[in-house]
Formats: C-alpha cells, sequence, structure tokens
C-alpha cells in the first residue's frame, strides 16, 4: 500500500477511470488536480476541493509527486516527465489485499472477465470484476470480496510497475491499436506486461492455439497453463464437444457442459478459459461450470437478434478487428452472409483472406474500409459492396435462404457511419426488425 497522505496527484483526463482515480486519490488526503484538455468536461461529479483544469493543456508533470494516466492518454504524453506514473490498475492493486486475476487479449476480454466472475459466485466465492469492463478497478478497493477480477487493455499496461496478478490470461493476440502502439511488435511487449512482475507460485493461463501466445510461453517465470478448444492439453484445460477436461499430467477430470450442448468458438475458448481460472483458484468445477447454462453473452459480442423463417440474424457489431471478426466466422455452423467494413484502423485485412471462409456465400461490404477488404478478400468470397448497414441487411434479407445465418461481423471501427460499436450494433438490430413491419400485411 502506498501513502497518499499530503501527496500532490495528477489525474489525466475526467472519464469513468479518471473521475475514479480523482475520488480514490481525495478520499486517501492527496491534494488533486485533473487535467482534461476538453473545454467541455462535466466535474459536477467530484468531491469538494479537487482543482479542475479543463480546455487547456496539460500542467508538467514533473510538478506532481504522481501522475495517473486515464487509458486514453498515449505513454509519451507523461512518462519522461513524471517522478511516478501509474495508471488505475497499477494504484488499485497496490491497495487491493485479494486475489487478483488479470485478463487481456485482443479479443474476448469482457465476456471472459463476466464468466469468471460467474462462475467464481456460482462457486460461492465472493468475486466482482471491473477494470476495462463495468466499474473502474479502484472500485474494488475495500470491498468485501474473495477475488478481484480485472479486465487490462494494452493501453492500461502502459501504466503499470509493480502489478502482479495471481493469475494472468492472455486469450490471443492479433495486432489492433497500431494508431497508438506504433508496431506489431510494441503492441505484443505491452500485452506481456501482464506477465512481467509473476513468479513461479502465481499463474500463467494461455491459450494454446495462438501461435503468438505459445511462443510467449516460454519466457514465463509463473506457472503456465494452456487451455485449447479441439486439442487435449498436458497441464490445462481443454473440450470434447460436450465435456470440459481439467489435465495435470496424468490426471484427468471431465465435467458435462450444462444439457450436453456443444459451445460455438470464439465462447468455447472464453468458457475454457474462464472455468481453468475458476479451478485454479479453488473454485467445485462441477459448480463453476454450472453457471454456463444461465450465461447471457454481452451485447453485440455474437449476439443472435432475430430468428426469422429459419434464418438466424446474429450482432458481432464488438468484431472491430480483422481477429475478432475471423473468430467469428469460424464458429458459424450455418451458411452464412457476411456484412462487414467501416473505418479501417490501420490493420491489415489478409487475417480474413485466410479465414475458413468456405461457409461464407457471399460477403457485403459497407463504409470506407469496403473497398480495401474487397481487395484483400480477393477470390476468396464473393462481394457486393452496399455503401450503408441499412442496404447491407435489406440486400442479405434478399440472398438469404432457411438454414442460412447472416452474420454482422464489421472487422472495423464503427466511427464513420456510428458513434460507437454498441450504436452500430443497434441499428443492425432495428433494421432487422424492421424487416418483420415491412413484410407485414
Amino acid at each position: 500500500m502506498v501513502e497518499l497522505t499530503g501527496q500532490k496527484v495528477l489525474v489525466l483526463g475526467l472519464g469513468m477511470t479518471g473521475l475514479s482515480a480523482a475520488r480514490f486519490c481525495t478520499e486517501r488526503g492527496a491534494r488533486v488536480v485533473v487535467a482534461d484538455e476538453r473545454p467541455d468536461v462535466d466535474a459536477r461529479a467530484l468531491p469538494p476541493g479537487i482543482e479542475v483544469r479543463s480546455g487547456q493543456a496539460f500542467p508538467d508533470p514533473g510538478d506532481f509527486d504522481l501522475v495517473i494516466p486515464s487509458p486514453g492518454i498515449p505513454h509519451e504524453r507523461y512518462a519522461s516527465k513524471a517522478k511516478r506514473a501509474w495508471g488505475d490498475i497499477e494504484l488499485a492493486y497496490r491497495f487491493l489485499r485479494i486475489p487478483v486475476v488479470a485478463v487481456t487479449g485482443t479479443n474476448g476480454k469482457s465476456t471472459t472477465v463476466r464468466l469468471i466472475e460467474a462462475m467464481l459466485q456460482a462457486a460461492e466465492l465472493r468475486a466482482r470484476a471491473a477494470g476495462n469492463v463495468g466499474d473502474p478497478a479502484l472500485d474494488l478497493v475495500g470491498q468485501p470480496l474473495d477475488v478481484a477480477i480485472l479486465e487490462v487493455s494494452s493501453f492500461q499496461l502502459e501504466a503499470v510497475e509493480a502489478f502482479r496478478p495471481k493469475i494472468g490470461l492472455l486469450l490471443n493476440l492479433s495486432p489492433d491499436h497500431l494508431d497508438r502502439h506504433g508496431s506489431v511488435e510494441r503492441y505484443l511487449a505491452m500485452k506481456a506486461r501482464l506477465f512481467a512482475r509473476q513468479e513461479e507460485s502465481d499463474h500463467a493461463v494461455l491459450n494454446q492455439r495462438d501461435v503468438r501466445v505459445r511462443e510467449l510461453a516460454a519466457g514465463l517465470r509463473a506457472t503456465v497453463h494452456a487451455f485449447d478448444g479441439e486439442e487435449p492439453v498436458e497441464r490445462g484445460a481443454s473440450c470434447d464437444g460436450t465435456c470440459f477436461i481439467w489435465s495435470d499430467g496424468d490426471k484427468h477430470l471431465r465435467v458435462p457442459l450444462p444439457g450436453g450442448q456443444p459451445l460455438r468458438e470464439p465462447l468455447r475458448s472464453n468458457a475454457l478459459a474462464a472455468w481453468l481460472t475458476a479451478c485454479l483458484l479453488g473454485a467445485d468445477p462441477v459448480r463453476a461450470l454450472g453457471a454456463l447454462g444461465g450465461f447471457r453473452a454481452l451485447p453485440h459480442r455474437l449476439e443472435r437478434v432475430a430468428l426469422r423463417d429459419d434464418v438466424e440474424w446474429i450482432d458481432d457489431s464488438k468484431a472491430t478487428n480483422p481477429g475478432a471478426a475471423v473468430r467469428a466466422l469460424e464458429g458459424m455452423a450455418r451458411p452464412t452472409i457476411w456484412i462487414a467494413g467501416g473505418r479501417d484502423k490501420g490493420l491489415p485485412f489478409e487475417e480474413l483472406a485466410d479465414a475458413r471462409l468456405g461457409r461464407v456465400k457471399r460477403v457485403l461490404l459497407v463504409g470506407e474500409a469496403a473497398a480495401s477488404m474487397a481487395r484483400a478478400l480477393g477470390t476468396r468470397a464473393t462481394c457486393e459492396q452496399t455503401g450503408t448497414l441499412e442496404a447491407a441487411v435489406a440486400r442479405a434479407a434478399e440472398l438469404a435462404r432457411p438454414g442460412d445465418a447472416i452474420l454482422l461481423a464489421p472487422a472495423c471501427a464503427s466511427f464513420d457511419q456510428f458513434a460507437s460499436f454498441e450504436e452500430r450494433g443497434e441499428r443492425f438490430a432495428q433494421l432487422v426488425a424492421d424487416l418483420d413491419t415491412e413484410g407485414s400485411p
């Protein structure tokens, strides 16, 4: 634990994270300045005594004892001058007195964090998820909990120092956020910081099927456990279709999935990783896996929005990079009409062309990236550039036949036509609902 009483603290950015950090430090006796370059920030939720500087350049970080950057503030803007720079994840870790599970990866973090929370709670452990999903990490400090589960982004890992999770979980790695990190190598290095302080008594839970993740395993001090949705593992968790299997050398434990129904990717891998993590924390394997029966996926993550005339409409608007779209496509069991496109994040689309596209009947491309995506896909799939999501939904309805699926998995950001991936997904669901209205007498 660090002493904050009397310390001069600079909080950069007044979003949810910055607000939480400012409150936390003020309650512990720090003198806090909050700086946000936006002129119209709403500071009404801040407690009295905090100085707010908005609509101007950031103060000199060197004038403060501690700088707490919001995740959206790049490392280069404060690190060279700050005496100490800790993100809210680092600060929370220094005050938490319970085991910390930290989950990162390019895709699937939020779903996996919620699965771990549900499985631990089903096993009667007091667990709560926070971090890059839901509540800020600092909100967990002082709560009556047995385990803290944190979703951690590459942005947040830029600002950690002593952070040492009891269990570090890496789901997958594919290029993302290159506009922030500059290169794939830098992005991967940020993700690897999750394990930098771990020791042999800690655990690293890694995706055996991801080549970049497997390469990382060799340099870790923590005890490594693998998860694999298709092949057996020597130490970790795997799946044979209707059972999850925990393995440790010659020891094996098979637990049937609730209802005996197979899971499709990427939910299968996310659930395996969550179950393995829960077991490592001492949860009863059967009770933990039972939580899957009542689990509901987060909005806009492979969410079925309609089943009309035996045509399944699926919203995966959260698939904002090629890796996420590939995982969605590879989990499709039906012949698929794929709606993709949006704003290019500077990521290579070649990964899409390398995906298993045998079930894709047609690709309907929208937004600014439509032409470049069509070039990347080449002859691997039949593409149409429809321009807008509205036009793509209408065209998909024309093309679909009973037994088909229509998947929105954009592989791109939403900001060319929508304010967020949530707005894009909600618009997709509304367009699908409107088809029923238009088709009724």
